[in-house]
């Protein structure tokens, strides 16, 4: 039989472990106990509950439970990669512990490829209930936009949860980027995909690790990592403003040769310079943002370190 690899990502999810192992050995017996063998591989990423602990009694119980644990904190996208280069699976799965990753769509995920003939079968949220209104209205903006300036199509309310086959899990693997955004690199390498659609789902246990500045920063990811666009915008609104200023020293000349040089209007002298002034910054930082990403990926540093496996 072919195997399954379940690759999840653990950040402080001891409550919510026990809960999603149960309900994942139910998915098996009942749905692939004759057709497909499962690992489970748990990427500890630097927690600091009891998670490691947890994975280890779930391992001298089960012996298709494996893991790899970080020195520290790398991030889930990094979290996702380690787990993708460990598993040996024939197809690969990516989950959440806290099983707003539906496990009982796994099967119709299985039969899409095993029937339909699909690389990759992967899940969208068409609600977001349970999360705050602000948050949702942003995230839905953030794929507007990153669809209007990147070439890589971005899915609205896509999951990191999909399963997919060995081919295409190497294909990312492939891909050897610090600054990652899965969601992206995924739509970049291609192959044929199907999407599910399923209702949003609330945590099952514990609390979500994705702050709303989190979030922020990771949207900024998305964007740097697969859009040039805002360089082409702040070189665009560089090229306004010297238009701009170069009209306006016309004017004034020539308001000056007519009218003489009044002392008045040193109000609105200053509020253009500080806006000028703001442009400028913004046009400045968003240079920044690129320079940086370059400056972390040629340190050449690795992704993750690992501490501990189920084999050390």
């Amino acid at each position: 039989m072919e195997k399954i690899s379940v690759i999840v990502s653990c950040y402080n999810e001891e409550k919510a472990l026990p809960l999603f192992y149960e309900e994942m050995e139910r998915v098996r017996k009942e749905e692939f106990e004759e057709i497909a063998e499962f690992e489970y591989i748990f990427v500890n990423d630097g927690s600091k509950d009891n998670t490691l602990e947890i994975i280890k009694k779930l391992r001298e119980r089960d012996e298709k439970v494996r893991y790899v644990s970080f020195s520290r904190n790398f991030g889930k996208e990094a979290a996702m990669y380690a787990g993708m280069e460990v598993a040996k699976g024939d197809l690969v799965t990516l989950m959440d512990a806290d099983l707003q990753d539906p496990p009982s769509l796994l099967k119709k995920m299985y039969d899409v490829i095993k029937v339909e003939g699909y690389d990759t079968v992967a899940t969208r949220r068409v609600t977001r209930k349970g999360e705050p209104p602000i948050r949702s209205f942003c995230a839905r903006m953030f794929y507007k936009i990153i669809n209007k300036i990147s070439d890589i199509e971005m899915v609205d309310g896509a999951r990191d949860y999909r399963l997919m086959k060995r081919q295409v899990a190497d294909a990312i693997i492939s891909l050897k980027e610090y600054n990652r955004y899965s969601k992206g690199l995924f739509s970049f390498v291609g192959f044929s995909t199907k999407w599910i659609e399923y209702e949003n789902v609330e945590r099952i246990a514990g609390e979500t690790k994705w702050s709303f500045w989190k979030l922020f920063k990771y949207a900024l990811e998305g964007i740097t990592a697969f859009s040039t666009t805002p360089l082409i915008l702040s070189s665009l609104l560089g090229i306004i403003f010297c238009i701009a200023a170069f009209i306006a020293i016309i004017l004034i000349v020539i308001r000056t040769l007519i009218y003489g040089d009044p002392t008045s209007g040193w109000p609105s002298l200053v509020c253009i310079i500080v806006f000028v002034s703001g442009v400028q910054l913004f046009t400045i930082g968003i240079i920044g943002q690129y320079l940086s990403k370059t400056y972390l990926e040629v340190k050449k540093r690795p992704i993750y370190i690992i501490k501990e496996t189920e084999e050390n």
